[in-house]
C-alpha cells in the first residue's frame, strides 16, 4: 500500500463518519427544535396529504423559490438537477455490478455536470453582482461556491482534458467497502477532485449549504393549515400544562 492510496482511503473514511454522524446530529437538532406556533404560509393545504404534496413539489420544483424569484430559481434548479445526475453516474464507482438505470443516465451525467456548473456560476454571479445580495455575502458563501465551482470543473477536465484511470480509481472505491485499500491513481487532477470531494463530505454537515434536511422540518411548509379545527399545542408545552393542572 503507498502512503498516498492510504492517505486518501484513511481521509475518505473520515469524511464519512463526519458526514454521516453530522447529519444525523443536526437532524435531531432540527427534529427537537420547538414549534409552539401554527405558522403554515398561505395558502396552505388542510390536509396532510396535501402537506405531503407540497413538500414534493417544494423538494423537486423549488416551487416556493419560483414564485419568490424566477432568476434565482433558474439557476438553482439547474444546479440541483446537475448535481442529482452527476450522483448517480457517479454511483458507477461504488456499485459492482452497475444497475442498468446507472449505465444509461452515464452520458446524461456528463450534461449534469456541465449544468451544475453553470448553475453554480449564475448564483455566484448574483452575488457579486445584485447590490443588496452582495451587502449580506460573506466570505464563507464564496468559499463554498468556489468549493463546489472548482469540484464541477475538476470532474469536468477528468472527462474533456487530462483522463484517469477508471477501472483502477473503481477498484480503489471498492476494496474500501471491505477495508482493503488498493492502489489509487496518481494523476494530479484526480487526486485534487477527490480531495476537494471529502472535504465538502466533512463541512456538509456544519454548512450553509445543509438546507436539506431543514426543509422537512420548517413549520411553514410540514404544518396543516386547521387552527381552527385542531389546536396546536407544542409537545413542551402539553407537558408543561399537564404538570401545572
Amino acid at each position: 500500500m503507498s502512503f498516498l492510496s492510504g492517505f486518501y482511503a484513511s481521509l475518505f473514511y473520515l469524511a464519512v463518519v463526519v458526514l454521516i454522524l453530522g447529519l444525523i446530529n443536526k437532524t435531531i437538532q432540527y427534529a427537537r427544535a420547538p414549534a409552539p406556533l401554527k405558522i403554515p404560509t398561505t395558502p396552505a393545504p388542510t390536509t396532510r396529504a396535501g402537506v405531503v404534496l407540497r413538500m414534493a413539489r417544494e423538494v423537486v420544483f423549488f416551487e416556493s423559490l419560483f414564485k419568490g424569484n424566477k432568476w434565482i430559481w433558474i439557476f438553482g434548479w439547474i444546479f440541483h438537477f446537475g448535481l442529482f445526475l452527476v450522483t448517480l453516474r457517479h454511483l458507477r464507482y461504488f456499485l459492482d455490478p452497475v444497475p442498468a438505470l446507472i449505465a444509461f443516465i452515464q452520458p446524461f451525467g456528463i450534461y449534469g455536470g456541465m449544468a451544475m456548473v453553470l448553475g453554480l456560476v449564475g448564483l455566484w454571479a448574483r452575488r457579486v453582482l445584485v447590490d443588496r445580495v452582495r451587502f449580506i455575502t460573506s466570505a464563507s458563501d464564496h468559499l463554498m461556491l468556489l468549493l463546489l465551482v472548482m469540484i464541477g470543473v475538476s470532474g469536468l477536465s477528468m472527462t474533456y482534458v487530462v483522463h484517469t484511470d477508471i477501472v483502477a480509481l473503481k477498484n480503489f472505491f471498492i476494496g474500501l467497502y471491505s477495508f482493503q485499500v488498493n492502489p489509487l491513481p496518481s494523476d494530479p487532477l484526480l487526486l485534487i477532485h477527490l480531495f476537494l470531494v471529502a472535504l465538502l463530505m466533512i463541512i456538509f454537515p456544519y454548512s450553509k449549504l445543509l438546507h436539506a434536511p431543514g426543509m422537512f422540518f420548517s413549520p411553514s411548509r410540514n404544518q396543516v393549515d386547521n387552527p381552527r379545527e385542531k389546536r396546536h399545542v407544542a409537545p413542551w408545552a402539553d407537558r408543561l400544562e399537564q404538570r401545572e393542572l
